[in-house]
Parts: structure tokens; sequence; C-alpha cells
């Protein structure tokens, strides 16, 4: 080992035997299993070429050379050309389990993300903490998860839950930005169902306590992928929406397309049914206002009453807020408005500019929601958009009726600039609903015909001379009302009008709600 050649030679049979410490066997079972490795699972993440490990040679003192790594892969490449941290759990080593260097090495590589400004994933595959490790284990956990505030709201933290993630696996991707799965593949619970056995005498199944269709559910997964590689690709993708930091601004894509009114755009002049309690798909107006008709949803299959997700206008990102009348006919609920009120807030952090699309009857009512807290909980919803400091354009496509109104991007909440269709309806409730209440006494000892005729004289009137956006025009609470097909050029004026808006606020700790 004197020789310069021989330390060469040593060097690259270290650095060999680190790309799989486990060794043969194990790699074989991984195979077997159909589990990718931890650096393929990163190459599926970077450009070609880019990413550059920091650790791996990186192992408690005193341990075997297969203990190399200790259970994860940490380092730094380019995603479309912008520099993102990621780290890699390695289940052949400790079962991916966190121990004393693993945690340090994804704790520098938090703490580098946030000195030079970048996004920082996770790609998440472990049963928790090393038990042999006992209190060293929770304390690096302790340890990351007081990172994930050093970045929260600085640059965007994404995590991928891969195989069955547990304890400490699950808690600090819970407090990322987005959480991404694998149908079929990914699993998250607090507890794995054979502790639950031992502890409870509980039975229950990985799929029904964790799986990720569940956790999409249940609101703690943000995108089902169909395999490991749509799930990078999503994630990918998502980051050409997010700036590399709160500093900066996402990247512009493809500025400038279809700077008139197309055949799309006419198409929205004949889409919103006559009646008002027919349905649609919002999908289908959201694909004709945005770049390219692209839309990358975020949260899908939790309340999917309300649609949240990423667009572009004029090669701008934006995020997009919009009721969805296919489902619940697009009333606002609890779960509902927690979903937009997160979302809000991560736009705001990242100065994404928000659109929100309204056509909701109301806030939905009852004991249920009562249960849920949901006066605390929706309440967010109104407090993060009140907060929200970047351009803030609101379109009224249909109802918006009562307190929803206000929640969804009114002007007194504070949007810079509101739209609505003719289509629009704005009032306190629907007109059935004001007929039952107004007409009570009016229809008091008449007949049913003669009732009927009444309220719906009445409803023929409200709908005339009170439910239209023309009343809120006439009093400034909209600022225009447009034809559908120029929607989509006024959002582009609307944002490049807007794009330089700065708010100063007194500086204060947000003790409400995290991002």
């Amino acid at each position: 080992m004197d020789t310069t050649a021989a330390k060469l030679a040593d060097l690259r049979a270290k650095l060999e035997l680190a790309k799989e410490p486990a060794g043969e066997k194990a790699v074989a079972k991984r195979a077997k299993k159909g589990i990718f490795s931890p650096r393929e699972r990163l190459a599926m993440l970077f450009d070609p070429g880019t990413f550059i490990e920091i650790g791996a040679l990186a192992k408690m003192p005193g341990a075997a050379e297969t203990g190399y790594g200790d259970g994860v892969v940490t380092g730094h490449g380019l995603v479309h050309g912008r520099p993102v941290a990621a780290f890699s759990h390695d289940q052949s080593v400790h079962g991916g389990t966190v121990g004393e260097m693993f945690g340090r090495k994804v704790s520098a590589l938090m703490e580098w993300a946030g000195r030079i400004g970048c996004p920082m994933v996770g790609i998440n595959d472990s049963a928790g903490a090393r038990i042999q490790d006992a209190v060293t284990s929770l304390a690096w956990y302790a340890e990351m998860g007081r990172r994930n505030d050093l970045l929260s709201g600085l640059a965007p933290q994404i995590s991928i839950i891969l195989g069955k993630c547990a304890g400490g696996a699950v808690y600090t991707p819970a407090n990322t930005d987005i959480l991404v799965a694998v149908e079929d593949k990914s699993y998250m619970f607090v507890t794995g169902p054979d502790i639950i056995k031992q502890t409870t005498g509980e039975e229950i199944s990985a799929e029904d306590l964790g799986s990720a269709h569940n956790q999409a559910r249940w609101g703690n997964i943000h995108h089902v992928a169909a395999d490991e590689k749509a799930a990078f690709e999503w994630v990918r993708e998502y980051l050409q929406y997010m700036p590399s930091s709160c500093y900066e601004k996402p990247p512009v894509i493809n500025p400038g397309l279809e700077p008139e009114i197309t055949d799309s755009d006419l198409s929205l002049n004949s889409f919103m049914p006559d009646y008002d309690n027919a349905g649609y798909d919002m999908h289908d107006i959201i694909i004709k206002l945005f770049d390219d008709g692209a839309f990358l949803e975020v949260g899908e299959l939790f309340a999917p009453n309300i649609i949240t997700g990423y667009a572009r206008v004029d090669g701008h990102a934006v995020g997009v807020v919009a009721n969805q009348p296919s489902v619940m006919a697009g009333t606002l609920d609890t779960d509902s408005s927690e979903k937009a009120a997160r979302f809000v807030r991560i736009c705001n952090a990242f100065g994404i500019p928000l659109i929100f699309l309204v056509d909701t009857p109301g806030i939905l009512p009852g004991l249920a929601e009562e249960q849920k807290a949901t006066i605390r909980r929706s309440g967010r919803f109104l407090y993060a958009y009140v907060e929200a400091d970047v351009p803030k354009i609101t379109v009224v496509l249909r109802k918006a009726y009562g307190g929803a109104y206000a929640v969804m991007g009114s002007k007194q909440l504070g949007a810079d600039l509101n739209f609505a269709w003719p289509s629009a309806k704005i009032a306190v409730m629907g007109a059935e609903s004001a007929a039952a209440v107004l007409t009570r006494r009016q229809t008091e000892g008449l007949s049913a015909a003669e009732a009927d005729k009444v309220r719906r004289d009445f409803i023929d009137f409200y709908n005339t001379m009170m439910a239209t956006p023309y009343l809120a025009a006439e009093r400034g609470y909209i600022d225009a009302v447009i034809e559908p097909a120029e929607t989509r050029l006024q959002l582009r004026k609307a944002l490049a009008q807007l794009r330089d808006k700065q708010m100063i606020r007194t500086p204060r700790k947000h003790f409400l709600m995290p991002i």
C-alpha cells in the first residue's frame, strides 16, 4: 500500500464495493423482487450524467465494509439543467433504516440545499428507525426533521414514497411540500401491521392500513403514479413549475403561444350548460385556458370537489384552484378547504400567482362537518388566501353563492382582478333556496299550483335581477364581465400587469399553519 498505484487500486476497490455494499446475494434478492437500486432511482430523477454522489464511503466506526453508505445514497445533480439535491434509501444496508451516519449524511445535504437554494428530493424506502441504534436513530430523525423547517418555504421539498415506509420514514416526508407514491408498491403507516397486531391485537392488511390509494384519498399522498419511472417523470415535471428557491422565479417555458383567439377559445362560448344544476368536468375548461392544455394536478384523489394544480399563462407558472361541479356540485367542505389552503400557501411561498375558477353552490353544512372542526379547519382557507401576496385573479364561471363566494377569491379578500362570465350567478344563495325562504308567507293558503307559480315567478325574477354578474360589476366587486372566449387572453394580460406586484407587510410570526 506504499505505492501510488496500490493506493489508487485500494480506492477503486472501496468505491466499487460501496456501489453495492451488501454484496451479490442482496443484489440478487432485490432484483428478484423487482426493486430498483438507490442509484438507479437517482438516475431516473436526474439529467443523464449529472449526479455527483457525496458520502459513498461513510460508515459507522468499526463497521464492516458491507456498511458503506449506512443505508442511504446522497448527492446532487441537475434536473432540466437546474441544481437539485437528493437522497435515496438503500434497502440492502440495514433495511434502509436510519443510523447515525445516515442521519449525518442527509442532514448535511439538507443544509447544503438550504445554503445554495435548491430543491430537495427524498426517495424513501425504509422501515424507519434502526432498532439496534436505539436513541441515536431517534435523535437523527429529529435532526432531519429540524432541517425540514430550515428548507420549508425556502426551497421546494419533494418526497417519493417507495416500498413499505413506517415511523420516521413517513413523519419527515409528511412535512415536505409534495408526496408522490407508486400504485401497488408504496405504503405509508405510523406503525406496520405486524407491530399493530402485537400491541393492540388488531389484524389489518398493509393495503387497508396504508396503501398509496388510501393515503392519497386521506390527503397524505399528492400523486399516485403507475410505476417508478412515471413517478420520477412527474417529479421532474413538477420541478419545472417551481423556482429553485423563494428568491428566484420558476422557469419561463414557451411564452407567446397563440396570441389571438382560437377555435378552442371560441368553443367556451357554448360550453356552459343552460341548466344551472347540470354538471360538467372543470378539467375540460382548464385545458382550454392554459398554455398547451398542460395541467399538473396535485392531490387529485383527496377532496376531488376542488381541483388544485399547476399550469402556465404565457409561459409563466401559475397555481390553479377550481371548484369541480361534477363532484358534490363543487360544494366546499372541510377537506376541500384544507386542501386548497395548503396549496395556496405553497404557491405563495414560492411566488407563484394564483388563478381561481369559481363554480360552487356554497359551503357544506351539517353535523358531520361540524364534528370535523370545520369552523377552524375551513377558516384556514380564508386566512391562507388573505395572507397570500402573489398576484391573485378570480374568474366566476357560474355559481358563487354565500360564504363560498367570499373564500373563492373574492375582491373583498384581496383578489387583484375579478372577472365573470355572463353565466355567473353571484348571490347569497341559489334562486330555488331563496324562493323557499322568501315566498313562504305569500304562498300560505294558496293551492299547490298557485304556490308553484309564485315560486317560479320569484325564481325568474331572482335569476334576472339579483343572481347576475352585473349587480356585482356595478358595485365594483367584479372588474369585468367577459365572454368566455376572451378568458385565456385576459388572464395573459392580467398577469403581465401584475408581474411586478409587491406588498409590504409588517414582520410577524405566523403561528396558525405551517407550509
